[in-house]
């Protein structure tokens, strides 16, 4: 028994250092104004979350609560335009208050998933939400579509973040 404890310790230590990420630290703007940023954002591309995929029209609005917390609502048509509405509302939380730039946001309580603004535009007209793992990225704007340059200048910056731009995905915006 008192050789199976240091094993098992070792095995333990080694299995969480595996988990450890070795990606370098993902940036986040310098500062966010909250007023500002709340409101409706169009979902342009993302490498979808299993819940997005093949998501159409999608929206994700921030409202800021008394509290001072994000109520968010993320909705969209699955599958294609005329597909069934899903509605989405995880709540945000700020985390680093000095830029208001690193969010937690929880879907179900007590999972708390990562929400970096790692760009936003001057005028908070578009904004690319990112994690360090690198496994998720929206880039979104204020307009259902954004002109191809903006998107390409948008693309490049998520793989400067060290992205697989491969697997971003335009997201289908249709409205009247």
């Amino acid at each position: 028994m008192t050789r199976i404890k240091p094993l098992l310790s070792a095995a333990v230590a080694l299995l969480l250092a595996g988990c450890q990420s070795t990606m370098p630290p993902l940036p986040t703007v310098a500062s966010v104004d909250l007023k500002r940023f709340m409101g409706d954002w169009y979902v342009i591309a993302s490498i979808p979350t299993f819940i997005e995929k093949g998501a159409h029209n999608a929206i994700e609005s921030y409202r800021l609560d008394d509290d001072g917390s994000i109520a968010t609502t993320f909705t969209f048509r699955a599958g294609g335009f005329d597909g069934e509405s899903r509605r989405y509302t995880p709540r945000g939380r700020v985390l680093d208050r000095q830029s208001n730039a690193l969010w937690g946001m929880t879907f179900i309580w007590p999972i708390e998933a990562e929400y970096r603004i790692a760009l936003l535009s001057e005028d908070y007209s578009q904004t690319v939400i990112a994690r360090t793992q690198r496994d998720y990225v929206w880039i979104m704007a204020r307009t259902p579509t954004i002109a191809e340059a903006d998107y390409q200048r948008l693309l490049r910056f998520v793989g400067e973040l060290g992205y697989d731009t491969g697997k971003v995905i335009r997201v289908p915006q249709q409205w009247p």
